[in-house]
């Protein structure tokens, strides 16, 4: 396996899980991974929530870990990854707002690198408007924003991703066995 450079956008009150699983997965298999948040240097954190899935109409929410950035959002020039990550929670909501984080997506569509977003990442997506014409999964809550930006939303169960050309998505954390895996078959053809 030859290593890739990663980069993980994310943001105040991402999920936990999907943050801190794949950062350090792809680290432990020799992957370099860059953590940026705009608004924030290396050395900073981000707030994580954990959602767990209990038996209600919705997720539950409770405060997560602290999840220290390991790169500058500012000094990020997407040319220099080979593949992006971006997970969900609350981060993706106010992230679509910020015209350099939709830049920095839109450059990993427009060169056809892997791209792996999960959950709520799929909010992120529809915003950079990179989802016409292909099929993708999110929690289903998110379903309507990704058919109304022109893709098919995958109806899939919790535990399973999805692989379109160059995008893995998956419902939410349980995915994740499913979803890196795919994700690492891209990052290594």
């Amino acid at each position: 396996m030859m290593s890739k450079k990663i980069l993980m956008i994310t943001g105040d009150f991402t999920e936990d899980y999907e943050t801190m699983v794949p950062f350090q997965t792809l680290l432990a298999v020799g992957h370099q991974v860059d953590a940026v948040c705009p608004d924030k240097k290396a050395g900073d954190s981000v707030a994580t929530a954990i959602h767990d899935f209990e038996g209600d109409q919705t997720y539950s929410e409770k405060p997560g870990h602290r999840f220290a950035l390991n790169a500058s959002f500012d000094e990020i020039d997407p040319a220099a990854y080979d593949a992006l990550v971006i997970p969900g929670g609350r981060a993706p909501e106010y992230l679509r707002l910020n015209s350099d984080v939709i830049k920095m997506v839109r450059h990993f569509f427009d060169t056809n690198k892997p791209v792996a977003a999960i959950c709520h990442g799929a909010q992120l997506l529809a915003a950079a408007d990179v989802l016409k014409g292909r099929r993708c999964s999110a929690y289903p809550a998110c379903s309507p924003e990704v058919r109304l930006a022109g893709g098919e939303f995958a109806e899939i169960e919790v535990d399973q991703a999805t692989t379109d050309g160059n995008l893995v998505t998956a419902p939410a954390w349980p995915a994740h066995p499913a979803w890196l895996s795919q994700f690492m078959a891209l990052l290594n053809s």
